[in-house]
């Protein structure tokens, strides 16, 4: 069976195209992430799973579900034709399941077009905000982009920091030094 990732490439395509075309890249990428928190946890795709429904309950689930959680103005929720027929695709296909990936290329699509990029520093102890900016510089001129920064904290690091944006990954922390160190003296 294919990979999730495989499978959501052409619907995240194809809804980007979609936005893009009615400049609604915004609103959608917020529907999507809103779709991703709410399908990423399994129990909806378990319910609309339920032989029971037809495809019209199974929408009008996701799109009751949408507004209560998103807003009845949600691309999602009614508020637009084009995503009431991508999520009638979606359910047509037994694709609803997939719409978390979906959201995350949407996502590297939409950064793409925007010239950004998110990167997540990971570090032992928390950065001050001098710190995240000089990193953000600093991979905004390697990268040629624009970096919006995101931060986590990783106590077995020992100290330094790991940072990935995109497909690079810069790793400063101290526990990579040391297992550098370690491998050298084995050799």
């Amino acid at each position: 069976m294919a990979d999730n990732n495989t499978v959501a490439r052409p619907y995240a395509q194809a809804i980007f195209e979609v936005a893009q075309e009615n400049g609604a890249l915004d609103e959608l990428s917020a529907s999507l992430a809103a779709a991703r928190d709410l399908i990423g946890d399994g129990q909806v795709v378990a319910f609309l799973g339920q032989p029971s429904l037809n495809d019209d309950q199974r929408l009008q689930f996701l799109q009751d579900l949408f507004a209560e959680s998103v807003g009845k103005g949600s691309v999602f929720a009614g508020g637009s034709q084009h995503g009431t027929n991508f999520l009638k695709l979606l359910l047509e296909n037994g694709r609803v399941a997939v719409l978390p990936e979906i959201s995350e290329q949407f996502e590297a699509l939409k950064a793409r077009v925007e010239n950004s990029i998110d990167a997540v520093i990971t570090a032992a102890a928390p950065l001050s905000a001098a710190q995240e900016q000089a990193i953000a510089g600093s991979l905004a001129a390697k990268l040629g982009r624009d970096v919006r920064i995101s931060t986590e904290i990783d106590e077995n690091l020992i100290g330094g920091a790991v940072i990935r944006a995109g497909d690079v990954v810069i790793d400063g922390s101290l526990r990579a030094r040391l297992e550098g160190l370690a491998n050298a003296l084995t050799k």
